[in-house]
C-alpha cells in the first residue's frame, strides 16, 4: 500500500519515514494527526495522537484498534482501517436509518469485552466478520469463523468450524457472543477423544490424503509400504472402533495386508489407540516420521510422471511382484483406451501395463 497515494496530507517528518504529521481526510474533512514509529519496535509499539474531533470518534475503540493494529503489516494498511472504523462512525451518526448500526456496532465491543479480548483473533474493518479461539486441553487452538447479521442480535449468525459432524447454533434474541462461545467450546471437548486419535495418526504415521489434514476430516489414507497404503474411515462419535478400512495399491502388496487384518479382527481393543490397534491387525509397523521419509511412499504415476493429479493419487498399479508401477486411474483408463489391443467391458477396460506388458486393467473414472 502507498502513503503517498492513500494519505497526501500526511508528510514523513525524517528520512527513515519512522515520524509522520498531518491531515487525513474523511468525507471531506481534514483530521489532525500525529505518528511516531520508534527504531526497533513493531508497528504494535507506535503512538498515534489526533485532535478532539478524530479523538471522540475513536472513543470506545481503543481495544479494537490494538487488535487490528496487530493484524496489520503496515503503517498504511492500520490507517485504512482507522479511516473505515471513522467512516462507519460518520455514517451511523448522519444517517437516521443506519443509527441502529452504530448502536449494533457498541454491543458487539461490549460482547467482545465480556467474552475477554485474547479470545478474539480478528475482526473484519465493517465488524461483521470475527474469528474467535477456544484452546483444548492440550493446548490446540480451534478457531470459530462468525458472521453477524446485520440485525445481530435479534438474527443467529452464521458460524463456520474446523470440527467434524454438524455444529448446529442455539440462538435466541437475547443472546451473545458469549453465548455462541459457549456452544463452541462444548463442541471442541465433545470432540476431543477424536482429535486425540487422528493428531496421532497425523504425527506418527505418513498421510498421503488429506493433502493438509483438518480436524472435521474424518478419513485419511495411510502409506504402508512403497506400493501399498491403507484408507480409514472413523466414525467421529465413537473414534476408538473399528473404522471403515480400504486397501489401495499393487495386488501382491494389498492381498496380505487384507488377509492379516481379516484375521485379526477380534484382537481390536477399543481401550487402545487406533494407532496402535491398526497395527496389530495388519501385523506390521506403519512408517512414521521418525524412521522414514514421506518421498519414499509418494511414488509418481508411470504415465503423468506426477504424483497428484488435482485431487487424485496413483491409486492402481500393476499386478506383476516384478513391476508394481503405479498410476492414476484416469492416466491409466485414457492410456489403455488408446491402444486398439485393449477391450473394454461394461466400465472395466483390459489390456497391457505400459511398463511391463503384464495383463492390467482398470475401471472408468468416476467424473466429479
Amino acid at each position: 500500500m502507498d502513503m503517498l497515494r492513500n494519505f497526501p496530507g500526511l508528510i514523513p517528518l525524517n528520512k527513515e519515514a519512522s515520524v509522520y504529521s498531518g491531515y487525513i481526510n474523511i468525507y471531506n474533512e481534514d483530521y489532525r494527526i500525529h505518528i511516531e514509529l520508534f527504531e526497533n519496535k513493531t508497528l504494535e509499539d507506535l503512538e498515534l495522537s489526533c485532535d478532539w474531533k478524530l479523538q471522540q470518534l475513536l472513543h470506545g475503540y481503543t481495544a479494537i484498534l490494538k487488535q487490528r493494529l496487530k493484524q496489520c503489516t503496515s503503517l498504511c494498511q492500520y490507517l485504512l482501517e482507522v479511516k473505515s472504523l471513522v467512516e462507519r462512525q460518520l455514517e451511523g451518526r448522519h444517517n437516521s436509518h443506519q443509527g441502529g448500526s452504530s448502536q449494533v456496532c457498541a454491543q458487539l465491543l461490549g460482547e467482545v469485552e465480556h467474552l475477554g479480548w485474547d479470545r478474539l483473533v480478528s475482526i473484519d474493518a465493517k465488524f461483521q466478520t470475527l474469528e474467535l479461539q477456544c484452546k483444548d486441553k492440550k493446548g490446540r487452538q480451534h478457531i470459530m469463523k462468525v458472521t453477524l447479521s446485520s440485525q445481530h442480535p435479534r438474527s443467529a449468525p452464521r458460524c463456520v468450524v474446523d470440527l467434524p459432524g454438524q455444529f448446529h447454533v442455539q440462538w435466541k434474541s437475547t443472546s451473545s457472543l458469549e453465548c455462541l462461545y459457549k456452544q463452541f467450546e462444548s463442541a471442541v471437548y465433545m470432540y476431543q477423544d477424536f482429535i486425540d486419535v487422528m493428531v496421532e495418526l497425523d504425527q506418527k504415521t505418513w498421510i498421503l490424503e488429506p493433502e493438509k489434514p483438518v480436524y472435521s476430516a474424518t478419513y485419511r489414507r495411510i502409506a504402508v509400504s512403497t506400493n501399498a497404503s491403507l484408507q480409514i474411515s472413523v466414525d467421529h462419535r465413537h473414534p476408538r472402533t473399528l473404522p471403515e478400512c480400504r486397501f489401495l495399491g499393487a495386488d501382491q502388496a494389498v492381498v496380505p495386508l487384507r488377509e492379516s487384518l481379516n484375521s485379526n479382527l477380534h484382537l481390536w481393543d477399543e481401550g487402545k489407540g487406533l494407532l496402535e490397534n491398526l497395527q496389530v491387525l495388519l501385523g506390521t509397523q506403519l512408517p512414521s516420521p521418525a524412521t522414514s521419509s514421506k518421498e519414499e511412499f509418494s511414488v509418481e504415476c508411470g504415465i503423468c510422471y506426477a504424483f497428484r493429479l488435482d485431487t487424485e493419487l496413483p491409486n492402481q498399479a500393476c499386478s506383476d511382484a516384478r513391476c508394481g508401477q503405479p498410476f492414476h486411474q484416469t492416466c491409466l483408463y485414457e492410456w489403455l483406451r488408446a491402444l486398439p489391443s485393449s477391450r473394454q467391458s461394461f466400465n472395466t477396460i483390459f489390456g497391457d501395463c505400459p511398463y511391463c506388458s503384464k495383463p492390467i486393467k482398470v475401471k472408468m473414472p468416476v467424473k466429479r
